[in-house]
């Protein structure tokens, strides 16, 4: 059954907001705003002074460490959308891992015991990446730590299911992998997740818990998502099919590159990633099958990647896929 989507009323909390301007980051605060709670961002530069950080109910601490952010307030919760930039080996472990337990340890050294909301990824179910093994180290740190956690670990994101936007805006095929049905999602929007995320501070049964969600289904595979982008477009859209042998001999020349040049392993582990996710669905894994099953992943929320595409469509909305585009 679908986990309820109604918010609980309760009095604003003081929470600290790691990750703020990031895409999740930014609708979470949205959203806290939204409740009425006030927020704390630590920001790695000097903060903005437009958007949801000039509101009242944001206090920012540019440049600050963590010891210095434990100690400025008392705070109910701590929401982590904190993640690396690239997912390589060096990147994942600094922010996904040693990021994270900074502040962890730096609020319980400064006797606090917040409720730590974590945003991990439903991929961690089997890791086989750098950036999925730092998340689960911290998922573990997190769980240890004698404070209430949620982990949430959320499908595939919008953003990321939007890549190919532009070229088949300009006519060019859609490209998928192998038959285009090697794997499935259930993407959930920016809001959507924020509000889920949110909804963590008050609903009992989402404590101390690990939350895999997904949007509002079906589940869709690349093929459907083709054909949603040709509903939009009103026009069929061209799909191009891409053998997963191809990433494979592109893995095995730049890991062999990689034995020299450290850019050349960044790229392998790039590679490998962009492997893992053409290969391997967004959707809850059972061991017990040995399969994904989209009828086990819960869902929550109204908007779908559909609704997503109209809105490219009529301009509504925009692609901005940053350093992460390789997802």
């Amino acid at each position: 059954m679908p986990p309820s989507q109604n918010s609980q009323h309760s009095q604003p909390k003081s929470v600290l907001l790691l990750g703020a301007t990031g895409t999740i980051g930014q609708a979470v605060l949205h959203q806290l705003l939204a409740e009425g709670h006030s927020v704390t961002c630590p920001l790695r530069s000097l903060a903005p002074d437009t958007g949801a950080f000039a509101h009242p109910g944001v206090t920012a601490h540019p440049q600050a460490q963590p010891v210095q952010v434990a100690k400025a307030a008392a705070y109910d919760a701590v929401i982590s959308c904190l993640a690396s930039r690239t997912g390589t080996p060096t990147d994942a472990w600094a922010v996904d891992y040693a990021t994270n337990l900074a502040y962890l340890e730096a609020l319980q050294q400064a006797g606090q015991a917040p409720h730590f909301i974590l945003l991990s990824a439903i991929c961690v179910q089997r890791p086989e990446l750098a950036f999925q093994q730092a998340k689960l180290a911290f998922e573990a740190k997190l769980q240890a730590a004698g404070l209430r956690w949620s982990v949430v670990r959320p499908t595939a994101f919008f953003k990321s299911l939007s890549g190919q936007w532009a070229r088949v805006q300009a006519g060019k095929p859609f490209l998928v992998f192998g038959t285009g049905q090697l794997t499935a999602c259930k993407p959930i929007s920016d809001a959507d997740l924020a509000r889920f995320i949110t909804g963590c501070l008050t609903r009992a049964e989402r404590w101390n818990a690990v939350l895999p969600i997904g949007g509002p289904g079906p589940a869709i595979t690349p093929l459907d998502q083709a054909q949603a982008l040709s509903d939009v477009l009103g026009r069929k859209v061209a799909v191009r099919h891409v053998p997963v042998a191809m990433l494979d001999i592109i893995i095995g020349g730049l890991r062999l590159a990689g034995l020299f040049s450290p850019k050349a392993r960044e790229k392998a582990e790039l590679a490998r990633i962009g492997r893992y996710y053409a290969t391997q669905s967004m959707l809850v894994w059972q061991d017990h099958t040995r399969a994904y099953s989209a009828q086990a992943t819960p869902e929550f929320g109204t908007e779908t990647l559909a609704d997503h595409y109209a809105k490219l469509g009529q301009g509504a909305a925009q692609v901005d896929l940053g350093a992460h585009a390789v997802f």
